[in-house]
């Protein structure tokens, strides 16, 4: 059984960075696509980011990208969601997810929740105006 943990969130001013870390402990995650997540109290859990199996391919929601950058490390077996410029409106939880059909390159699906099979219990990250 795979287990994904989330780490690296906390209170931010505006403007600020954090870097957020995936590690999965159980299974290798080095054949998996991996993607971030976000969800703040009374809305859907949102898209934030995609990194295909081999790193080479990313994908980013229009809200973030510029200021998101998301990597991996398959020696580690982690993955890394670097934010910078962060805003109020970043605040949420953030997940990790796994899609573990192996090889999977960025697709149509890429921001579905539903591609996803595995997922951590989320890290918070506030922003401060």
């Amino acid at each position: 059984q795979m287990q994904l943990v989330e780490s690296g969130g906390g209170l931010v001013q505006a403007g600020g960075s954090l870097r957020l870390s995936c590690a999965s402990s159980g299974r290798t995650i080095s054949r998996y696509r991996m993607a971030w997540f976000r969800q703040t109290p009374g809305k859907e859990r949102e898209f934030v980011a995609a990194v295909s199996w081999s790193g080479g391919s990313t994908y980013y929601a229009d809200s973030v990208k510029g200021r998101f950058t998301i990597s991996r490390d398959n020696a580690k077996n982690t993955v890394y969601l670097q934010m910078n410029s962060l805003k109020p409106d970043d605040t949420a939880v953030y997940y990790c997810a796994a899609d573990t059909r192996i090889y999977r390159q960025l697709d149509t699906d890429t921001s579905t929740q539903s591609t996803y099979s595995y997922w951590g219990q989320g890290t918070q990250v506030t922003v401060s105006s």
